[in-house]
């Protein structure tokens, strides 16, 4: 398991920018896929985003394609997050999360173990 801490949320105004960011602790991060998540009041954990091992295969959830971009810095132990064009839809507290297996691929919160204490993002005018 990896250690997680996440950072970056405010309030932000509808079409503005956002950068989330992920620290990471242990030594076998650079080993792990990683992802982004987010929850919104009343509703399930949602899949945002998710990098590759080595940082260059990212991949989406519909509702963020062409609006985010994850990013990592493995010699920093670091994940981003980059939101722009940001929808009031987009409110939810998010989530840095690491794999069960580490270089297992997926949107399914169920197949990750390792979680941040969550960073609130809100959208309002």
């Amino acid at each position: 398991q990896v250690q997680l801490v996440e950072s970056g949320g405010g309030l932000v105004q509808p079409g503005g920018s956002l950068r989330l960011s992920c620290a990471a602790s242990g030594d076998t991060f650079r080993s792990y896929v990683m992802a982004w998540f987010r929850q919104a009041p009343g509703k399930e954990r949602e899949f945002v985003a998710g990098i590759s091992m080595n940082g260059i295969i990212p991949y989406y959830g519909d509702s963020v394609k062409d609006r985010f971009t994850i990013s990592r810095d493995n010699a920093l132990k670091m994940v981003y997050l980059q939101m722009t064009d940001l929808k009031v839809e987009d409110t939810a507290v998010y989530y840095c999360a690491a794999p069960i297996q580490p270089n297992f691929y997926s949107d399914k919160s169920s197949e990750f173990d390792s979680w941040g204490q969550g960073t609130q993002v809100t959208v309002s005018s």
